[in-house]
């Protein structure tokens, strides 16, 4: 089991953090204490309750020297001691190291690939899928950017959502999400496979990326639209590229100023993730899974429409609920591809 001396440390960490934000003498690191302290919380009062548990066997392993007690003691014991081994895997859980950013709100993007129009409106019914399952888990769902065909597809959109535990969470639907389906758009009655990317970023802060005024370059245009009074008659949408890299980032909301903000936000997210990206290339030489690295080159999921199936690849997950699932009912599969990615950092670690 973990030494004794560390779950101290975790503890005496918390202890500290609690005082100083409770005091108000975090000062300017207050937001960054701030971050801390709600990290270790759950793995503070993991360590309390195993700590209590092991408190309430010593009890009762003292009691059973005591005459009058030893009924009761002979009751409790087996009982505490059969949820020491749960006690002790769900402490092995909480320690296991975090990634940085899964505290942190996250952008998603979403592109038809192979399919055509179909594949565009399957990226539509992932984008709905989405906004659904924030909506569900009191997320804050905003679209920065959206590009629709004439049928009501997606070409690209790119929205951020903001809430506790985003990208913990959103982080496992990067990748391809295959559709097999008789398409709107087809008469015949055929199933056709198609598909759609998903990228999940999580957002930068500026801290974390520093993006020279002459490492980029920004263009202004006249922002398109659907006709009548969406179109824009003013140049207001910004077009930024990344010089070093290639990466090009739009936006195209009324406001030229608003656009710009969009924009930065979007390129610094896709700059962060570029370099996450690179570290998980790294350790992926030694890690036998890589469930949550947000590899975008993969399958990870086909969602079966005549058969009413949604199957995860990664974890050989099969649901039979695809109505549920692309109405946002998402926990079930998200909770299972957690579970997956836990079991085997646990089993490395232990390797």
């Amino acid at each position: 089991m973990v030494p004794l001396e560390k779950l101290d440390q975790i503890t005496q960490r918390f202890e500290y953090l609690e005082a100083r934000l409770a005091q108000g003498t975090a000062g300017g690191d207050f937001a960054r204490l701030g971050r801390e302290y709600a990290e270790l919380k759950p793995v503070a009062e993991q360590i309390a309750a195993y700590r209590g548990l092991l408190e309430d066997i010593a009890e009762a392993e003292a009691m059973l020297s005591d005459p009058e007690m030893r009924a009761l003691a002979e009751e409790e014991l087996p009982k505490l001691k059969a949820s020491l081994p749960m006690m002790e895997q769900a402490l092995r859980v909480a320690l296991l190291p975090r990634d940085a950013a899964d505290a942190r709100p996250a952008m998603v993007e979403i592109r038809p690939g192979t399919g055509g129009e179909e594949a565009a409106l399957f990226a539509g019914d992932l984008l709905r899928m989405y906004q659904r399952y924030a909506e569900a888990r009191g997320w804050k769902f905003t679209i920065l950017e959206e590009t629709q065909t004439e049928l009501g597809g997606i070409k690209e959109v790119v929205a951020n959502v903001q809430g506790e535990g985003v990208f913990a969470r959103l982080k496992y639907e990067s990748g391809v999400h295959r559709v097999q389906r008789v398409p709107e758009t087809e008469s015949g009655g055929r199933i056709h496979t198609s598909a759609a990317t998903v990228a999940v970023l999580p957002e930068a802060e500026d801290v974390d990326i520093d993006i020279p005024a002459a490492d980029i370059r920004i263009d202004t245009m006249r922002a398109s639209g659907a006709g009548g009074q969406h179109v824009n008659t003013t140049d207001s949408a910004v077009r930024i590229t990344h010089l070093p890299t290639g990466i090009v980032v739009t936006s195209s909301e009324k406001s030229q100023h608003q656009n710009r903000a969009i924009a930065m936000s979007v390129l610094r997210a896709r700059l962060y993730d570029m370099e996450r990206q690179k570290a998980a290339a790294e350790r992926a030489a030694t890690r036998k899974s890589q469930v949550g690295s947000g590899d975008r080159s993969e399958r990870i999921r086909t969602y079966n429409f005549p058969q009413g199936r949604m199957t995860d690849h990664r974890i050989n997950l099969t649901l039979y609920k695809l109505d549920q699932v692309m109405a946002g009912d998402l926990d079930e599969v998200i909770d299972a591809l957690i579970a997956d990615d836990q079991a085997t950092m646990l089993a490395e670690m232990e390797a």
